[in-house]
């Protein structure tokens, strides 16, 4: 036995290997598959992934010496990372009523939560009180709030100088600004102390629902009002979010979202300065949201890119240093989660969120596994925000700056997804901007595009989605719909907003403001924050402010949507035909000729059908026609699929086929496999269809459900 040397020289005992040398070698293993189409990944953002990352990768790349907290901040906005200041754990609780909220809210504060998150339902980010707003608005999408008192008991009991508050105010936040001053001056805290925002957002908004309530102008006049005030009064408050959440959750790139929250970032930004604030004033009151998927490198370099470029636009708009510093709020995919097997959305959640840590987020909200059910419970809550801890306190992800910077493939990525987010902003610039791009439905239908795409992959299984699309439980029972029941709380908080208004009469209050409105504008949200404090809702504000007949403005809404959709509606209608008939729609297995002859497409077939919610009989093998023709009588299936090999198929599947339809009637033929010079022939012999890697898995499947 030869003695090990007392030292190593990897560089002699390892010589580095040239490219060209290990592509030739590559392709020479591939044996005359194209290299292209093996090799290279074709992604959504139409970046090419390569095999093989190397030095020769980086070159002319323009930001690879830049530290992390200096220059562009791609390598982050803190010189530090998260080792000083790390990220917020800014958790969602979309409860409706106040009460719950604060429960649940007060809950999770005492058990690592470390920032408050106030999603306003529907109704209220509309400024409409429960008794005038349409069934259906009270409680969609977030907490009904109308008045302080509601505003008191969502927060009774927690102190707002230790948690940052951030409210989704929806497209104009003037409510929300009103309700969370009013509550400071009642309670008696100091302005200066308290930090967050109130995360305005008109085109989220509009994309989102649909419609701006009022015409844009004079949002943008309130937006601006908002940020002057929160500027003077509540300096540790930002005022605007630019959300991609509706856009990501519909299915866009990375390269689509961060080009459309580029360009929504300069739309507000030029909005804000024809009503004259400045760039400093408008560039540290905004924060970006964005989406993170299950594709963990590209989402890495996309929250890199999205520093990268808004620091190239603030320097062109002579944005000081600090302006430069891009604040991002991410939150995991709800387009990827999943009804069935929805515990495999722990998973899905955990990589997001750790792409977001390494990726630099500011702050964080990880989606609870349940939240496709409707309202998250204690479990799914505690699971979510523990997703956090873990990576914080146990990975010590808090202990790191930038671990991605270096990287060959993320520092090109990073590259690649910059370049193309920002040749679809300029395009969008080109158009006259994100707001006019809206309005002509552009955003939307190339987002359309990508879904599209996306759904093909989906249902030929070339994109995965665990337990929907493959390796379908089909022993798993289903998580109980814990969806709000609207009706019963829009009725319920009605009720409660008329009782609060008759014991609080605010008609002098709001003759004031209408007075002061004409009057001495520039006392407007003084007095209205008195009104509020003392006895009027949102929605008696909001009547008082209107001027004339406010038409809203109409937008195409983007498709909010999950992924597995398509194939839940597919085991959902296998649930139906169980309900109605006492047992699941059957397939059976011809599996003819010995185990190695069918196994591995019997296997194949059982994992297809499953994703359909089909009862999959498959027994043993058969070593004639009439035993397998006599078995699948028996199984009372009315479709038969044959698993064999493709030298099997000329003979056995005439023979087979003829005495099936003898048999069984109205039978439908399958066979695994796609022997492609047969196909006409198998077809003529009376094969329905035929399933392979490839296969629409959805298209079959639905045609076999029979709607």
């Amino acid at each position: 036995m030869s003695k090990l040397p007392d030292k190593f020289n990897l560089q002699n005992d390892f010589p580095e290997t040239p490219y060209e040398e290990w592509r030739k070698t590559a392709e020479k293993d591939l044996k005359g598959v194209p290299f292209e189409k093996k090799l290279i990944t074709k992604t959504y953002e139409g970046i090419d992934l390569q095999p093989i990352y190397t030095k020769e990768d980086l070159k002319n790349i323009e930001f690879l010496e830049n530290k992390p907290g200096f220059d562009n901040f791609v390598r982050g906005t803190k010189l530090s990372g998260n080792t000083l200041n790390s990220w917020e754990i800014k958790q969602s609780i979309n409860y409706p009523l106040a009460e719950d909220f604060n429960e649940a809210l007060r809950y999770d504060l005492e058990r690592g939560q470390n920032a408050i998150y106030i999603s306003l339902d529907f109704a209220a980010k509309s400024g409409i009180d429960p008794d005038n707003a349409r069934p259906g608005d009270v409680g969609k999408d977030g907490v009904s709030i109308s008045n302080l008192n509601d505003f008191c008991n969502a927060l009774l009991g927690v102190d707002l100088e230790e948690y940052p508050v951030y409210i989704n105010a929806g497209f104009g936040g003037y409510h929300s600004m009103l309700l969370f001053s009013a509550y400071l001056k009642k309670n008696k805290i100091d302005f200066k102390k308290v930090k967050g925002g109130f995360e305005i957002d008109p085109l989220g908004f509009a994309v989102t629902y649909g419609e701006l309530p009022v015409p844009e102008e004079k949002i943008f006049e309130c937006v601006a009002g908002v940020t002057k005030w929160t500027a003077k009064n509540l300096p540790g408050f930002k005022t605007l979010n630019v959300n991609t959440l509706p856009y990501h959750n519909a299915g866009a790139s990375s390269v689509q979202e961060l080009a459309f929250a580029l360009a929504t970032g300069v739309e507000y930004i030029n909005q804000l300065l024809e009503h004259g604030l400045k760039i400093d004033e408008i560039a540290n009151k905004i924060i970006f949201t964005f989406g993170l998927g299950s594709f963990y490198f590209m989402e890495v370099a996309k929250l890199r890119a999205a520093r990268l470029l808004w620091a190239k636009i603030i320097i062109e708009l002579a944005g000081s240093e600090e302006s430069r510093k891009m604040t991002i709020h991410t939150q995991s995919s709800f387009h990827n989660q999943t009804i069935y097997d929805p515990y495999v959305n722990m998973l899905r959640t955990t990589t997001e969120t750790f792409s977001a840590i390494v990726g630099g987020a500011d702050s964080i909200t990880s989606n609870p596994f349940d939240e496709a059910f409707g309202m998250p419970d204690e479990f799914s809550r505690r699971i979510a925000r523990n997703t956090q801890i873990v990576l914080k306190e146990e990975s010590h992800l808090d202990s790191i700056i930038d671990p991605a910077g270096g990287s060959y493939y993320i520092e090109k990525l990073t590259e690649d997804v910059a370049k193309k987010s920002w040749e679809l902003f300029v395009e969008i610039q080109n158009k006259g901007g994100m707001l006019k791009a809206l309005k002509e439905g552009f955003p939307q239908s190339e987002i359309e595009k990508t879904d599209f795409e996306r759904k093909k992959d989906y249902a030929k299984r070339k994109s995965i989605l665990v337990g929907s699309n493959m390796y379908a439980n089909m022993k798993e029972e289903k998580l109980e719909n814990k969806k709000p029941e609207l009706e019963k709380i829009h009725k319920a908080r009605a009720e409660q907003v008329i009782k609060f208004r008759k014991a609080n009469n605010s008609k002098d209050l709001l003759a004031k403001v209408k007075k002061i409105q004409k009057e001495k504008p520039e006392e407007l949200i003084e007095v209205c924050i008195d009104a509020v404090l003392y006895g009027a809702t949102i929605g008696d504000v909001s009547r008082t402010l209107k001027s004339g007949d406010e038409k809203p403005v109409i937008f195409n809404a983007v498709r909010i949507h999950r992924a597995s959709e398509i194939f839940e509606e597919l085991r959902n209608k296998a649930l139906e035909y169980k309900e109605k008939k006492g047992f699941a729609p059957k397939i059976f297995l011809a599996t003819m000729g010995p185990v190695k002859q069918h196994k591995a497409r019997a296997d194949f077939s059982r994992g297809f059908f499953e994703v359909g919610g089909f009862d999959v009989i498959y027994k043993k093998e058969y070593n004639t026609t009439d035993e397998a023709v006599s078995e699948a009588i028996k199984s009372g299936a009315e479709i038969v699929t044959i698993c064999s090999t493709d030298e099997t198929y000329p003979v056995l599947v005439p023979v087979l086929a003829k005495e099936l339809k003898e048999k069984i009637k109205d039978v439908k033929i399958i066979l695994a496999g796609y022997p492609k010079e047969l196909v006409e022939q198998l077809r003529k012999d009376g094969v329905h269809d035929f399933i392979f890697l490839g296969a629409d898995v959805y298209k079959i499947l639905k045609s076999l459900l029979n709607f």
